[in-house]
């Protein structure tokens, strides 16, 4: 294999933003509605995905450690279905779990005669510039024959960016059930456009996060030493960074708890007293009562039956389904 330039694409200076909203449409939209909210994408800034991946690591977020024991076991069973290919991972993050899957990649090209060239390559997406330089950069050093490219962006800006014009056979995967916080009607968008760059043959390797008892659910999501308070009031910050904002963290505080009607947890900033808060590049003005919330995520659990049919509707017809021993997480490896 030959070794490629570290290329970061930094997808927000490009044209490919113009056909999404204007930046803080979003936030004006939801601080402006009778039940306010925020898109989870304000989560991540560096910070905020410093936060996400000590939440990671907690003894109560069962998630992560879950998917990893799948990744671990069955790695080189989604190697050897898919084959060679290009890997693109929406979500990248610190790419912890990746090494998986590449480490599975790369034991099958050593298998491949070495006149094929790029055996696979691996293209990580992220809207965390840092995380992503020191993700690249780490990977590149352990794996100094595989070509990488990062690309800087949202999963829309990426997909959009991607396209169909790839000359091998790709797999998009998407871990960490990421996709839980996505409602009914925009899971249903953003299948349609992981769809939309993967021509016939080429697969999408899916993280869910499956149903199970309230208790285990709430207490992932309220962990005791409170990171994923802080990963919540860091939102806030963001914000005021970004838009030129005075909220006040102190004066809001964090709760998740799980609907069980809808079979998601819903993660929440309660204002602990009556004020109003200034975006001024938005030129936008909140006013806050005691109590009122801002829910800044959903994180819906699923049911792997309801999940097939979801993806089938989009073309991705189900290969196979990897789940850990207790049933609480599940892989789902799907073609087009």
């Amino acid at each position: 294999m030959t070794v490629k330039h570290l290329k970061i694409l930094h997808q927000h200076n490009s044209s490919i933003n113009q056909t999404f909203e204007k930046d803080g449409e979003d936030v004006i939209q939801g601080l402006t509605k009778k039940t306010k909210s925020l898109p989870p994408k304000y989560f991540y800034d560096d910070r905020g995905s410093e936060l996400f991946e000590k939440i990671c690591d907690l003894p109560e977020y069962y998630p992560t450690r879950t998917e990893a024991w799948i990744l671990n076991e069955y790695a080189d069973e989604i190697a050897t279905i898919t084959g060679s290919c290009e890997l693109v991972e929406l979500g990248s993050g610190s790419s912890t779990k990746t090494h998986f899957l590449l480490n599975a990649y790369q034991k099958a090209a050593n298998l491949l005669t070495e006149s094929i060239p790029d055996a696979f390559s691996y293209i990580p997406i992220d809207v965390s510039g840092g995380i992503l330089k020191t993700s690249v950069l780490h990977l590149q050093q352990k794996y100094p024959d595989l070509s990488i490219e990062g690309l800087l962006g949202t999963y829309d800006e990426a997909l959009l960016y991607l396209g169909k014009n790839h000359q091998r056979s790709r797999m998009i995967f998407f871990l960490g059930s990421s996709i839980g916080n996505f409602n009914a009607e925009e899971c249903n968008d953003f299948l349609g456009r992981v769809s939309h760059a993967l021509t016939k043959g080429d697969y999408f390797l899916l993280g869910i996060d499956l149903q199970k008892p309230k208790a285990i659910l709430e207490a992932a999501y309220n962990d005791s030493q409170g990171v994923t308070a802080a990963f919540n009031l860091n939102m806030l910050s963001h914000l005021n960074w970004r838009f030129q904002g005075n909220f006040d963290l102190d004066l809001f505080t964090h709760q998740a708890i799980y609907n069980e009607i809808d079979h998601q947890i819903e993660m929440y900033l309660y204002a602990r007293s009556p004020h109003q808060v200034s975006l001024d590049i938005l030129d936008l003005k909140v006013q806050f009562e005691t109590g009122e919330s801002i829910l800044t995520e959903i994180s819906r659990k699923f049911d792997l039956e309801t999940v097939k049919a979801q993806l089938r509707s989009q073309g991705l017809q189900t290969i196979k389904i990897w789940t850990d021993p207790q049933k609480w997480f599940g892989l789902v490896l799907c073609q087009v």
